[in-house]
């Protein structure tokens, strides 16, 4: 089989660690060129080094997604540089606070928002205006199982920035998929559950100091919950990733795949 993403382009926010650099990775062995956006310019430029290591086009720009005119450079950068952006995945998102809704700030609510729906919308918006002329275009949403069923519950309590957030990146997805796809362009969701790595060791940290458990005892029903019966790995994320880019799933638009260990069926 050859790359099955061979001289495409893409732009990855929270592409400097996680979810998102195990997408470039990937991304980068099927032969594409990835822009990296977050606002950690030394995870950026770390993981733009590595990416280059393994005989990959990479670039990093430091990027506040929460900032409309961060964005629109960040795109423009992208097509100045490579020419075209034929992909984009919508990764980068903030976990919000974690805290019931008595106790939640109106800043606290925006920001969660503004980074995981806002930002996410205008990258769309920027992305797009390259993409439709070209007739030719994939958008990937990160989305969470949070948003979904939460985490054997309807729901995610203390967790309501995140969720709703999630939420409503399902609708944008769906709406966004009507509007583009006589253009040729797809867009879809991953909706991970809990993923080995430092994010979840946090959510678990806190469910733990909210609860008055331990953490060996949260992460203890987190995977009794997974028909699986085991955490998901950040390179399983990025293997949907790569189908939803590529042409094998040429039909599928407007889709929303779990990628969590059975989370929506174990519950």
């Amino acid at each position: 089989m050859g790359q099955r993403l061979k001289d495409k382009v893409a732009f990855i926010t929270g592409g400097g660690r996680g979810i998102g650099k195990e997408i470039a990775k990937a991304y980068v062995r099927e032969g594409a060129a990835v822009v990296l956006a977050s606002r950690n310019k030394e995870n950026l430029e770390a993981t733009a080094k590595e990416l280059e290591e393994m005989g990959g086009k990479a670039l990093a720009i430091p990027t506040d997604i929460r900032f409309e005119e961060q964005i629109i450079k960040a795109i423009e950068e992208t097509v100045k540089v490579f020419g075209k952006i034929d992909i984009l995945v919508n990764n980068s998102g903030s976990g919000g606070p974690n805290k019931p809704v008595v106790e939640m700030t109106l800043e606290e609510w925006n920001d969660t928002l503004a980074c995981d729906v806002t930002g996410s919308m205008l990258c769309c918006r920027e992305a797009l205006k390259y993409m439709i002329p070209a007739r030719s275009g994939n958008i990937i949403m990160i989305g969470s199982e949070g948003g979904r069923a939460g985490f054997g519950l309807s729901g995610y309590p203390n967790r309501s920035p995140y969720c709703c957030a999630k939420m409503a990146l399902t609708g944008l997805m769906e709406t966004l998929a009507q509007e583009v796809g006589q253009s040729n362009i797809r867009v879809n969701q991953i909706s991970p559950g809990p993923v080995k790595g430092p994010r979840t060791v946090w959510v678990w940290n806190n469910i733990a100091k909210n609860t008055g458990r331990s953490v060996e005892e949260v992460a203890q029903d987190q995977v009794k919950n997974l028909s699986l019966k085991r955490i998901p790995e950040e390179y399983e994320i990025a293997s949907v990733a790569v189908f939803l880019a590529s042409d094998e799933s040429s039909a599928i638009t407007g889709q929303t795949i779990p990628v969590s260990g059975g989370l929506h069926i174990g519950i």
